[in-house]
């Protein structure tokens, strides 16, 4: 069976997006080939969302915004969005899903908890979808 691939797309790739792909990494130990891109990305991490990401001991100090692109979108089995809009291609054959979150653009780290917390949560139950426990 091969590695199943996820992306991860929001709009500034800042910070719900990189989330996602840092706890699906995290989580899945090399059992899912995971990226994480936007449609007009920041030029920097949210401090808020740094913060919150290294008190669970993931650090994402030299990570980088991504541009989206057409490739990214191909090789993926999964593309989920994050209130990318329109602006993510889409390609017949692939399973999207669209996760409406909140936004922890300008957000005290207070709020950016739960919203990496939910992100957890979704993640884990995504990575049970792809590898089953004991596969």
């Amino acid at each position: 069976m091969s590695t199943p691939e996820v992306l991860f797309v929001c709009v500034h790739n800042a910070g719900r997006s990189q989330m996602a792909a840092a706890l699906l990494d995290h989580h899945a130990q090399g059992r899912v080939m995971v990226r994480s891109a936007g449609s007009a990305p920041a030029d920097t991490i949210n401090p808020a969302v740094v913060e919150v990401m290294n008190e669970l001991g993931l650090d994402l100090s030299k990570e980088f915004p991504k541009r989206l692109t057409t490739e990214a979108v191909q090789a993926a089995d999964v593309v989920i969005t994050m209130g990318c809009g329109d602006a993510c291609p889409v390609f017949p054959g692939k399973r999207y899903l669209d996760w409406q979150l909140d936004d922890p653009a300008g957000q005290p780290i207070e709020r950016v908890r739960p919203i990496r917390d939910e992100i957890d949560r979704r993640v884990r139950a995504l990575l049970e979808e792809l590898v089953p426990p004991g596969a």
